[in-house]
């Protein structure tokens, strides 16, 4: 099962352009899910708390950015194409399923009324980080399967992502990102592992609270030169890190999950959502 699991992860960190020889294991199934929905193809709904519903997450890919590597322009141009424009930054908030704070619990309340007003065909769904001084590891399963469930019965087809690390929870967050990768195993989704790449990328300096990163972070701590910020908890974002190279990827946390997402998303589009072509 684990070696199942991590296949799963790995095919959506590594770029597009590098091809399997057999399709990722959630292809068929997703396919029998796509087949159900009804609604507007292109839309793409980012279910969250604050590491969601922040524009410095996804939104700035929708402005154009130039000097793009290759891999990356071939999946923007994919999404861009597809994609419905509204999706990359107008929805957000509560109305939409992100909103800073919240927690599985919330989630499984509102998302039925989600569906119901957005409908869309594709959700991103990232909660836990919140979960993690609240609920513990079986009743936060419990609550994600539920919104999940709920998302593919109405023909939604889920990426999941699991959580970031977070300073002074560190186990519970990893026994967390754990219950996401079972759930995505179970369930066969696309799973975006957040976590396991930013650990992968910064394993002993992910965290911007740290003493080295002192002088960034007194004067904003999200301009640490590294993946978490110095709060322990969101995604850095620093000034000096704002394109798409190896580099940036290594120090800016929300660069990074944008990234992630672009690839796994622009995998969903061309082995599940688009019809094949003539």
């Amino acid at each position: 099962m684990r070696s199942e699991l991590y296949l799963v992860a790995f095919v959506l960190l590594v770029p597009a352009t590098v091809q399997a020889d057999e399709p990722p294991v959630w292809v068929e199934p997703m396919k029998q899910v796509h087949a159900k929905f009804s609604g507007k193809p292109g839309t793409l709904a980012l279910l969250g708390d604050s590491i969601t519903v922040t524009k410095a997450f996804w939104a700035p890919l929708g402005y154009a950015p130039k000097d793009l590597p290759e891999p990356l322009a071939k999946n923007l141009q994919v999404v861009k194409t597809y994609m419905l424009d509204d999706c990359w930054s107008k929805w957000r908030g509560p109305e939409y399923g992100s909103e800073s704070g919240k927690t599985t619990r919330w989630a499984e309340e509102n998302t039925d009324t989600w569906l119901k007003k957005l409908n869309p065909e594709t959700v991103v769904l990232m909660f836990g980080t919140n979960d993690l001084n609240q609920i513990e590891a079986k009743e936060y399963e419990t609550r994600t399967r539920s919104v999940i469930e709920k998302c593919l019965k109405n023909g939604t087809v889920v990426i999941l992502t699991t959580i970031p690390p977070r300073a002074g929870a560190e186990k519970k967050s990893k026994e967390f990102a754990e219950v996401q990768r079972k759930i995505a195993t179970d369930l066969k989704l696309p799973l975006v592992d957040y976590q396991a790449e930013v650990l992968k990328r910064r394993p002993e300096d992910w965290n911007g609270g740290l003493p080295q990163f002192k002088v960034d972070a007194a004067k904003d701590g999200y301009s640490v030169p590294t993946l978490i910020a110095a709060d322990g908890v969101h995604p850095s974002n620093p000034s000096k890190f704002q394109d798409y190279s190896e580099e940036s990827l290594n120090k800016n946390g929300y660069q990074l999950r944008t990234v992630l997402t672009l690839n796994a998303y622009s995998d969903v589009i061309r082995l599940v959502l688009a019809p094949p072509k003539k």
